[in-house]
């Protein structure tokens, strides 16, 4: 082989492997290749944000459990997590495993099944502020856990718990400008793996003013700048490593800044 021609191979060899280092050790785990089109604007953040170590357990439960919610930073270490929910190593563990995608509506349960792998390639794309609710699908929470099993199991959940409850994960994927609109339910926590995802919250006797098919993003640009002070949510953006709890019955929306991964402890 002449010196060119070892070159190029030495080179081609040096690229592959630089990519393929890119994809797993980048802040964003290579998921910024899917959607290049964030969202800058992170809001204002008027809800407590604490570092675990400075919460107990009996802390949390006197203080924030049942009344209000909390940021906490430092909750557990999911690094081993995190690595593997990078885009490559997702797609070529779970890309052909079918994925049941919801409608990003209140009140709909239409469930479209796709493989992961065409829900990446095909649906994970920035969000337009004009489309419904109905016509966004979303996969976050219909995990067949004896699937996942092997991701699942590395996650570890938040030590805090609920006294007579149990948790339950629910683990998802979503491009930029995607989420939930206002809704309730249990209580529950919510962690970023890879993006940011930004919150709006009510306590459960003031029921938001919203449109049950109309985005979190069409809300946001619609609803939220005209709203009163005593209508104003509480609202954070959780960035990876950070984790969200909320009380039971709280409304809540979500917002996506960037392509995000992220996975829920949901408490019953």
């Amino acid at each position: 082989m002449g010196l060119t021609a070892a070159r190029s191979v030495c080179m081609c060899w040096i690229v592959c492997v630089f990519i393929a280092l890119m994809d797993t050790h980048t802040p964003d785990g290579g998921w910024s290749a899917v959607s290049e089109q964030s969202l800058q604007d992170e809001g204002l953040c008027n809800i407590d944000v604490l570092d675990a170590s400075s919460l107990s357990h009996q802390q949390f439960l006197e203080r924030y459990a049942y009344s209000q919610p909390l940021v906490l930073r430092g909750l557990t270490d999911n690094s081993r997590f995190r690595k593997s929910c990078s885009r490559s190593n997702l797609l070529e563990v779970y890309g052909a495993l079918t994925v049941r995608l919801s409608t990003a509506n209140t009140f709909s349960y239409r469930k479209v099944d796709v493989p992961f792998r065409d829900y990446v390639n095909r649906f994970l794309r920035p969000q337009s502020v004009n489309a419904l609710g109905s016509e966004t699908l979303y996969f976050f929470g219909d995990n067949n856990y004896s699937e996942w099993r092997g991701l699942l199991d590395q996650y570890q959940v938040p030590p805090y718990v609920l006294p007579q409850t149990s948790s339950a994960l629910s683990f998802g994927v979503a491009g930029a400008g995607t989420g939930v609109p206002f809704h309730w339910h249990g209580p529950g926590f919510s962690e970023v793996i890879y993006g940011r995802k930004r919150w709006f919250l009510y306590p459960p006797d003031r029921e938001p003013h919203f449109h049950p098919n109309r985005t979190t993003l069409s809300w946001l640009r619609e609803t939220y700048p005209h709203l009163p002070e005593d209508e104003a949510p509480l609202e954070c953006t959780i960035r990876p490593g950070e984790v969200l709890y909320f009380p039971d019955r709280w409304w809540h929306a979500t917002l996506n800044l960037d392509t995000s991964v992220f996975i829920s402890t949901f408490l019953s």
